[in-house]
């Protein structure tokens, strides 16, 4: 399944582009992030905690709010806001 991925933020790093083609076998929205980092293994701390995905991290399938596991369905396109790290008195 090839499903078009916009990135924002840091991810355009990790991923070289704001728009990607992901090549996966499909499934739900978790599915989806961990073959993007599959791919772009750059993209892993801005998105993952460990081995749990950041809490702030947001996802949109065709541009709806959607949660890790709903199904992204063949044709549909995914947006990913990762993590915004940093802030006051935070010492990395």
């Amino acid at each position: 399944m090839k499903t078009p991925v916009t990135v924002y933020g840091p991810l355009r790093s990790a991923t070289g582009d704001k728009t990607v083609t992901l090549e996966w076998s499909g499934g739900t929205v978790a599915d989806a992030i961990a073959a993007v980092v599959d791919a772009y293994p750059r993209a892993e701390p801005q998105l993952y905690d460990g081995d749990e995905l950041r809490a702030s991290v947001r996802v949109t399938v065709d541009g709806e709010r959607a949660g890790l596991e709903e199904r992204v369905p063949d044709g549909a396109s995914l947006s990913i806001v990762p993590a915004v790290q940093g802030g006051a008195g935070e010492n990395g």
